[in-house]
């Protein structure tokens, strides 16, 4: 059993000796409280006798006392609910980590893949460079034969209005040469 103590406090001037389990300051703490509670209400009427303040200051500390334990009740209950939530918010915590992880794992795969196209895109881009001054090269020995056809063309037609020329400067001499024949022959018959 634990030992009770005897401890004399002061109360509105008279000596009361208060047996309990609680500490000499615990108890001390209280009867200052009822003493300052017995003041203030004598001090507010100083017409009340001794029993008739001590009653009231009861009163005033019962009250102090009602208001208090509803309060305390009201905040166990709103610290109840979170208690009581604890167990699925923590689980949904866990879920949510697992979440994250996943999402973290995923989002490292998509950066290994982005890495992986980007050297890919670089090697293309390599490749097409490549081939634009493969391209270019090309487009230029095109131009370069096209300018080259068309000079040939150009010489072409040239060559044939010369044919052309020497063609009617031919037929014009066959001609003659055909009009001093047949005048020869007439001569001859």
């Amino acid at each position: 059993m634990t030992e009770k103590n005897k401890i004399n406090v002061l109360i509105d001037g008279r000596n009361f000796t208060v047996i309990g389990n609680g500490s000499e300051n615990y108890v001390y703490k209280i009867a200052s409280y009822v003493d300052e509670k017995i003041r203030e209400t004598k001090d507010k009427n100083d017409k009340l006798s001794g029993s008739m303040a001590a009653t009231l200051a009861a009163l005033n500390i019962a009250d102090e006392l009602y208001r208090t334990s509803i309060e305390l009740k009201s905040l166990k209950d709103q610290a109840k609910r979170p208690m009581e939530e604890y167990d699925a918010l923590v689980e949904k915590l866990k879920e949510a980590n697992v979440k994250i992880e996943e999402l973290n794992t995923s989002c490292n795969s998509y950066k290994d893949e982005l890495l992986d196209t980007k050297r890919e895109n670089e090697r293309l881009n390599k490749i097409i460079n490549k081939h634009d001054q493969a391209l270019e090269l090309k487009e230029k020995e095109l131009q370069e034969n096209q300018n080259m056809i068309k000079k040939l063309q150009d010489k072409i037609f040239d060559n044939q209005i010369e044919l052309i020329e020497i063609k009617k400067e031919l037929e014009e001499a066959l001609r003659l040469y055909d009009k001093e024949k047949n005048i020869f022959k007439r001569e001859e018959v």
